[in-house]
């Protein structure tokens, strides 16, 4: 059936009157007269008595009314949803963490997001790089934090924060006893605790290369993600290389953090998506990393920048 019928007939019905009516659409009274027998035609009922001096709605005219205002209201609903979808205004977005990085640096980005698009529902789960990347790959998350340097097919990265990486000492080592930084010859053969290089083999290489440039110690024991490898530490298994929010969040009883000297050694944390991806809600979300970054001129340096720049572009980025 004609929608613009049932605009008409809505209009006429607020307004009881063929010439207020007609000057509210933008029409000519007779042409309005003319949408509305055709209306009746179409329903194949009467819905104004036309008895009297003035016409009155019928019954039928009555519950037509009510029922063509719905349907408008229902119909620019719609329209705003689909709008929104075509936005990235609404919709769903499926994120995975990296396990090695929950703290704030993704969640500032995710938190800045819900602000910004609060219509678009969250799905969150965590997983390892490799994890998510494999995920990515087969269509089951849409984002996924990740440590780079990635190299998947189909797969883009963009840097969105960086960090130290401590060394976790067991508390009864010698070198914990120091409180200035430690020198990397001084553990160049001390027993190390590592995760499986498969879990994210780019942060595995980056940490191994900045901590030990000589060459990996023996690795003494395998777990496998930092909770554990922390107990381990606690332990007296060995020592280990975290990232900083990771090493004080899960920080225990029987271990020292200590930074390393110069140069300190760094890892990235990355966004990774499909390439080419058409979802509105993802380009809406790598676009909110891209602004930051943007404000940063280059990349997020530190959690502290990443942090502050996305309470300043949360809400107000369009």
């Amino acid at each position: 059936m004609d929608l613009r019928r049932w605009h008409y007939f809505a209009v006429l019905a607020e307004e009881l009157h063929f010439t207020k009516a007609a000057a509210r659409l933008f029409v000519s009274q007779p042409s309005l007269s003319q949408q509305i027998r055709a209306f009746e035609a179409d329903l194949g009922v009467a819905l104004l008595d036309r008895t009297g001096p003035r016409f009155a709605l019928t019954e039928a005219g009555r519950v037509a009314a009510a029922e063509a205002r719905d349907l408008l209201d229902r119909l620019d609903r719609a329209r705003g949803a689909i709008t929104a979808a075509g936005r990235g205004d609404a919709g769903r977005l499926r994120i995975a963490y990296t396990r090695s990085a929950p703290g704030p640096q993704a969640g500032d980005l995710v938190a800045a997001y819900r602000a910004r698009y609060p219509d678009v529902e969250l799905a969150l789960e965590t997983g390892w790089t490799s994890l998510n990347l494999a995920r990515l790959a087969a269509g089951e998350i849409d984002a996924g934090f990740v440590r780079p340097p990635v190299t998947a097919p189909g797969i883009e990265v963009a840097v969105v924060g960086s960090e130290e990486v401590l060394l976790v000492l067991p508390s009864g080592h010698p070198l914990a006893r120091s409180r200035g930084r430690v020198r990397r010859a001084a553990i160049a053969a001390e027993p190390v605790v590592f995760w499986p290089r498969e879990n994210g083999p780019g942060q595995y290489d980056a940490i191994s290369s900045q901590v030990w440039p000589g060459g990996l110690p023996p690795i003494v024991r395998e777990e496998p993600e930092d909770e554990q490898l922390m107990r381990a530490v606690a332990e007296g298994a060995g020592l280990a290389a975290v990232p900083e929010h990771r090493a004080r969040a899960l920080r225990r009883r029987g271990v020292v953090l200590r930074r390393l000297d110069d140069p300190p050694p760094r890892i990235d944390l990355g966004l990774a998506w499909r390439a080419g991806s058409a979802s509105p809600v993802v380009r809406a979300f790598v676009a909110l990393a891209a602004a930051g970054a943007e404000v940063l001129n280059d990349s997020f340096r530190t959690s502290q920048d990443l942090n502050e720049s996305f309470r300043t572009l949360g809400p107000g980025l369009r």
